[in-house]
């Protein structure tokens, strides 16, 4: 029995925080003053207890030593399974997501704001060959900066581990409302799961309600596999299209139909005004009967196809910024990343590509030709935009197009790579200099864009230039 004022491994337990159904989270004090507060989290152990507990507190012990970055909390210790099991961990001091569920429905900007945060947090552990497996409100918490940080990882599933869940437990595992079809056929491997989990607790914050209820058997669990939500916009008109549309895909039963990667759907839930509205969007109610009954079918005899490992299953859909400049009339160089960008396409059939041009910031006091003030000058240049990547042949949901506005080229568009975690940048190579009889060179000036980009960007950069004949 931990009391308050016991001190365990140098840890002094000041306050108990939390008891949940399979651990107790103690704030304490170290000898050693630490530069961020700790909890102490301690598996339930007792008799009668659920066994999950003690297998989910060596799978987190095992992934917080795996795991890295502001997305996770640091991992400070661990005790000794045999005489008191226990991790030292970061305390987040910020609030959790289940901070917002008093306030359902929230408003679509909002939402998108925290869901971009919580889903690129969901990315960057995919990176790390780790998925997570039990994404809820109450699992998801905020530092003072705006980051969002995942905890309780002792259900998640790392590549490089043994999944010792799925060795020792043939029922699904995790939290009801919140877990994906596979999970509940017992497939524990796909980051797509995630996503999944994800698209719940957005038609929660849009809606103030579950997509799937809470059920308490496996038969309540598998009606997911052939029963859609009801669309998000019937339990709430003010919901926007485009919003059910990215809920819904995430909600896809087929994880082959949500979003590639966690962070396409950040992309989309920051850039809402780009998602293209399909019929996912627009519906007003559920399957009929007959529809049912045909899904119903089919979940009997459903079996969820391997997974590959999550950074595998990321690499397969990049976002892949293509910096456009839309006002160099380069006729060769225009066609020859066109076709670099066809060809990254075809590779890739799953990627996203975001067209990004930049424009210089407007003047404080404006213009006095009218045609150059702010905003016709934004619109003229999405125009142009827009039309350069019709040339693309590309659908319309796999291509978006932004205008930036600053004076620094080269900065702009590393920010909005970084901010938008771009998996690769392709840009026009700098401008050959010379001709066939004087030989060819390249001499970028210092403040050249491209080679900025090269030099300063945190992912791949493809430089294209067209084919010099000479």
């Amino acid at each position: 029995m931990i009391e308050i004022g016991m001190e365990i491994d140098g840890f002094r337990v000041v306050e108990r925080l939390h008891a949940g159904g399979m651990a107790t989270l103690f704030r304490v004090e170290t000898v050693a003053e630490a530069d961020f507060p700790i909890i102490l989290k301690i598996p339930r152990l007792a008799p009668g207890d659920d066994s999950v507990s003690v297998v989910s507190h060596e799978v987190e012990r095992l992934m917080m030593g795996a795991l890295t970055g502001p997305h996770v909390p640091r991992l400070v210790a661990a005790g000794d399974m045999a005489r008191q099991p226990y991790v030292a961990m970061e305390m987040i001091v910020g609030p959790s997501l289940s901070a917002w569920l008093d306030k359902l429905p929230l408003p679509a900007a909002e939402i998108g704001h925290l869901m971009a945060a919580v889903a690129s947090a969901v990315h960057a552990v995919h990176l790390q060959q780790f998925a997570h497996l039990d994404l809820k409100p109450a699992n998801v918490v905020f530092r003072n900066n705006g980051e969002a940080v995942l905890i309780d990882l002792g259900l998640g599933h790392h590549a490089h581990f043994p999944d010792l869940l799925a060795e020792e437990f043939r029922r699904p595992v995790g939290s009801a409302p919140y877990m994906a079809p596979e999970q509940v056929a017992g497939l524990r491997c796909d980051p797509r799961s995630d996503i999944f989990a994800l698209g719940v607790i957005l038609y929660q914050l849009a809606t103030g309600e579950l997509p799937f209820g809470s059920p308490t058997s496996i038969g309540g669990l598998r009606e997911r596999l052939y029963q859609d939500p009801v669309p998000p916009r019937a339990r709430v008109p003010a919901v926007p299209e485009w919003l059910q549309e990215v809920i819904l895909r995430c909600l896809e039963v087929d994880a082959e139909r949500r979003y590639g990667s966690a962070a396409q759907l950040a992309f989309d839930l920051t850039h809402g005004d780009q998602v293209v509205v399909g019929e996912r969007g627009r519906r007003l109610r559920r399957q009929g009967v007959r529809d049912r009954f045909k899904r119903w079918v089919r979940a009997a005899g459903w079996e969820p196809s391997p997974c590959p490992s999550p950074s595998a299953r990321i690499a397969g859909a990049p976002i892949i910024l293509v910096a456009v400049a839309t006002r160099h009339n380069l006729p060769a160089q225009t066609e020859a990343l066109q076709d670099a960008v066809r060809r990254m396409a075809i590779a890739s059939p799953a990627s996203r590509m975001a067209l990004v041009a930049v424009i210089p910031v407007p003047p404080l006091f404006g213009s006095s030709d009218p045609s150059d003030s702010g905003g016709n000058a934004h619109v003229r240049e999405l125009v142009h935009l827009k039309h350069w990547a019709l040339q693309l042949g590309l659908p319309e949901e796999r291509r978006t197009c932004h205008v930036l506005e600053s004076d620094d080229i080269a900065s702009a568009i590393l920010d909005y790579a970084r901010i938008n975690r771009v998996d690769q940048i392709v840009v026009g190579a700098p401008p050959m200099v010379g001709g066939p009889h004087q030989g060819v060179a390249y001499a970028p000036h210092p403040g050249a864009v491209a080679p900025r980009i090269a030099l300063g960007a945190e992912c791949s950069v493809t430089l294209v230039r067209p084919r010099h004949d000479g």
